[in-house]
């Protein structure tokens, strides 16, 4: 995982720079249905920043919501997904891996919502296995930030 470097992404067009001020606070596979319809993957993994990290300036403000306590940004030109909030992951942004430039390095370190992990998806890690958001590892890791 990149140590002192900023990491950089973009969108899919390329209108949306993103250039994140630290390293990610962890990162993690995600199985819930409502981030694979978001993102369109089977699996999508998300790294987890503090919000002072990621400057949200060229994102289109509001974002949009179709649960409550959550909120999304996606690039108005391309539609690729950009970064989520939840609520009960206070002062957290999370940007999907496959946007950022260094993706290869971003190892996931668990899996959320596991119990809606599509039953043809065969993983052979040993991460840890949450059934729900894995909202108190994910706060601890928020934890150690400063």
């Amino acid at each position: 995982m990149p140590s002192e470097a900023a990491l950089t992404g973009r969108c899919y067009c390329g209108d949306v720079r993103l250039k994140l001020a630290t390293p990610p606070l962890t990162t993690a596979y995600c199985h819930c249905s409502d981030c694979k319809r978001w993102t369109g993957s089977p699996l999508p993994a998300f790294a987890a920043f503090p919000r002072h990290a990621v400057d949200t300036s060229q994102f289109p403000a509001p974002g949009f919501s179709t649960k409550a306590g959550v909120e999304r940004w996606i690039c108005p030109r391309c539609g690729s997904p950009l970064a989520a909030t939840f609520d009960y992951l206070p002062d957290q942004i999370y940007v999907p891996v496959g946007i950022l430039d260094d993706a290869a390095s971003l190892s996931p370190e668990l899996h959320c919502h596991a119990d809606q992990a599509l039953p043809w998806l065969c993983l052979s890690d040993e991460l840890p296995r949450s059934s729900s958001s894995g909202r108190d590892l994910l706060n601890e890791a928020g934890a150690t930030d400063g």
